[in-house]
């Protein structure tokens, strides 16, 4: 998996891609199968991480799509196996007043990757061409400002080193109300189910232009887009990260297994009576 690191193969640039494509379905991915392989990628992650570490590289990977389109998976999946001192999450919420007074990019830049660290972006600045826009949260003169300034912003963060990759989750219209669906029907998953996801139901295709607008502007050769196709949840995790394991070349810098020594045993430590600690119950 170490090595090459090969060309922008999927992009939008390269040709018309539409979410709402009626693609041939490919077989059920078989669960034995997706974890073998998730399970191989995952290895080669921590090896990618002891590179970034070893090297002092800044990685920043941007996580964008609809709503219910995978993108939370896919991150958990690479955390899940990593140091979270080195690979780390940023999700922002809503900006504080004192935020809105800002430069648009300023509370994103702080959680920018310093050496040795790679950082995961779930949503980032493209939040003002997708739901700021089509929810009217911030002007015309702001969003047009955002389409000017972010190439040129990126740029800034490429020429100083930071390694910026960016992937565009898609999905298509029907699979997402399915998702949707199976949130609202799953208590452990409703939280998910927001107004603004489902306000985005009706406004598929207002996502689908502003997408599109945004695309023509900030998919560019310096700092392209990578489009997953996010219909088979299992599919779109095992490419995405495969794909990433593509953009940086490492080598294996896996620590050896150390000799665990023996615990040493002086006979001189008596153990607290158990009763004088809180222990929890043992239900399970």
């Amino acid at each position: 998996m170490a090595g090459k690191k090969h060309s922008k193969a999927i992009s939008s640039a390269n040709g018309f891609y539409h979410e709402d494509r009626e693609a041939e379905p490919k077989p059920k991915l078989k669960k034995s199968l997706y974890e073998k392989e998730l399970r191989k990628l995952q290895i080669e992650l921590v090896k990618l991480q002891e590179w970034i570490k070893d090297k002092g590289l800044r990685v920043a990977v941007i996580f964008e799509g609809r709503d219910a389109a995978g993108k939370g998976g896919v991150i958990t999946r690479i955390t899940e196996a990593l140091n979270p001192r080195i690979c780390r999450i940023t999700a922002l919420g809503v900006p504080t007043e004192k935020e809105k007074t800002q430069w648009y990019f300023q509370r994103y830049a702080a959680h920018l990757p310093a050496a040795g660290e790679m950082v995961l972006f779930d949503r980032s600045w493209y939040n003002r061409s997708g739901v700021e826009r089509v929810m009217g949260f911030c002007t015309d003169d702001e969003y047009k400002e955002f389409l000017r300034a972010c190439p040129l912003f990126e740029e800034m963060l490429i020429r100083s080193g930071i390694i910026l990759i960016k992937y565009w989750f898609s999905v298509n219209d029907k699979e997402q109300e399915r998702r949707f669906e199976a949130r609202n029907d799953d208590p452990i998953k409703r939280w998910k189910l927001s107004p603004m996801d489902v306000d985005s139901i009706e406004k598929w295709e207002d996502y689908s232009r502003a997408k599109d607008e945004m695309f023509e502007y900030t998919d560019t050769r310096v700092s392209p887009w990578y489009v997953v196709n996010a219909d088979d949840k299992k599919r779109a995790r095992l490419n995405c990260i495969n794909h990433l394991l593509s953009m940086i070349e490492y080598k294996d810098l896996t620590p050896e297994p150390v000799k665990l020594p023996k615990r040493k045993i002086s006979g001189h430590y008596l153990r607290p009576p158990i009763n004088k600690q809180n222990f929890i119950s043992e239900k399970y």
